[in-house]
């Protein structure tokens, strides 16, 4: 999977590349190759990247919530006199 998305940017920055150095008489082939390797980039390399760098993590520990960020503060968890605390 890591070749494969790698191969993809290599792929994705060759189009664009290639369409920059196209001549000016080439204009909208120029544009085609520069819009497909963007596209490429980001709707098919990134997605992949991300899918991958996120197996198996769980996605409520990077969440701002109150309670991690009392977490990042070195603080315990607010538990005021009239808050309900369900009983099992």
């Amino acid at each position: 999977m890591k070749y494969i998305i790698i191969a993809i940017v290599l792929i994705s920055f060759g189009l664009i590349i290639y369409g920059f150095n196209l001549d000016v008489s080439q204009e909208n082939l120029s544009h085609k190759y520069i819009g497909s390797g963007t596209l490429l980039l980001f709707l098919v390399a990134m997605p992949l990247f991300l899918i991958k760098e996120s197996k198996g993590k769980k996605f409520n520990d990077y969440m701002l919530t109150d309670e991690n960020v009392r977490k990042m503060q070195g603080k315990k968890p607010k538990n005021t006199d009239n808050q309900y605390t369900p009983k099992n």
